[in-house]
């Protein structure tokens, strides 16, 4: 408590120059800063007793006595941690920046704390969860919305970082979790005919199948969420030719699944589709994983052809196209 209170007379004042969503595109001096420090301090306020961190936080706004003593409350919170929306390896990337620049025993003691966060999250199979503690969806293998290629991807990274703070013995733990999840990544690929496809934005944590999460989001190919994995694959070196296997099958769904002469525009408010001869290719984020046509839902959960066919509130609240699979394709034939 005596180091929260310290924390909190440094802070209680400040308000960050640099806000939360820039904060991993500074130069690399500014790490090195008081201001960054700070933030640093600030960040690992809101760090749970399990290491891992909640979503959707600013960590640079200003907190007050109340916001400290709801903080060390929610310490015990254990529930809210995730890796979903970035939470956990987000803190992490900003907070290994400021250790690197201005080495800490404080920021290192949070960031080993929260390494070992993803690495007890994960599953024997290899997947992880968007939340270990939750229940229902959050407990489904999660590649929605990027986070379990996020936590790898950060994993990778920090492992091979020569200026890392880890233990030899954090360093082989982070190997095997990434072999691990690998594995994991090649067996929840869709294969449909005997031949490897793209992935489901969530999956079965024992099964391995495609899983449903919220009630819009069924069962189904990503269009979307696949994109990252396959980049993920990409970036490896020397890869096996289970993974050439698993890139080239998914680099087919995307070629064949591509929609042309169409976009989307906002009418009056509402989304719509018209017809665009020039217009780039868009993907269906969802799509059937017996016809592999587009689906769309609303709240209701039942499954429409066309996002006309759903209510307002979820066809303008949600990317049912996407474009992102356009830049994975031209960085495909770039490398080939």
């Amino acid at each position: 408590m005596k180091v929260i209170t310290f924390l909190f007379a440094t802070l209680c004042l400040l308000d960050a120059k640099v806000s939360w969503k820039s904060v991993l595109k500074q130069k690399s001096d500014w790490y090195g800063s008081a201001e960054a420090r700070k933030l640093a301090d600030k960040v690992m306020l809101y760090q749970r007793n399990n290491g891992g961190w909640p979503k959707n936080q600013d960590f640079s706004k200003k907190i007050d006595t109340d916001d400290l003593k709801e903080l060390t409350k929610q310490r015990r919170n254990l529930k809210t941690t995730t890796i979903d929306n970035g939470a956990t390896y987000t803190p992490l990337k900003f907070l290994t920046r400021v250790w690197q620049a201005q080495a800490s025993p404080v920021v290192e003691d949070s960031l080993h704390r929260g390494v070992a966060f993803l690495l007890t999250s994960q599953y024997n199979n290899g997947g992880w969860p968007q939340r270990p503690y939750g229940s229902g969806y959050g407990l489904h293998i999660t590649y929605n919305d990027g986070a379990m290629i996020g936590v790898m991807s950060f994993l990778r990274d920090l492992e091979k970082d020569s200026t890392t703070f880890l233990k030899e013995e954090e360093k082989s733990s982070i190997r095997k979790a990434l072999n691990l999840g690998l594995d994991c990544i090649l067996q929840t690929q869709i294969h449909i005919n005997g031949k490897p496809t793209v992935w489901c934005a969530q999956h079965d944590a024992k099964t391995l199948l495609p899983a449903k999460a919220r009630s819009y989001e069924h069962p189904s190919f990503s269009g979307a969420e696949s994109v990252d994995i396959v980049r993920y694959l990409m970036e490896i070196k020397k890869p096996s030719k289970k993974v050439l296997k698993s890139i080239s099958g998914a680099i087919t769904w995307f070629r064949e699944k591509q929609i042309n002469g169409i976009k989307i525009i906002k009418k009056d408010g509402d989304k719509t589709i018209v017809e665009d001869e020039n217009a780039p290719p868009l993907w269906p984020r969802f799509s059937d994983l017996k016809t592999g046509k587009p689906i769309f839902s609303g709240r209701d959960g039942i499954i429409k052809s066309s996002i006309t066919e759903i209510e307002a509130e979820r066809r303008n609240g949600y990317a049912w196209y996407v474009g992102n699979p356009r830049s994975i394709l031209k960085d495909y034939d770039r490398d080939r």
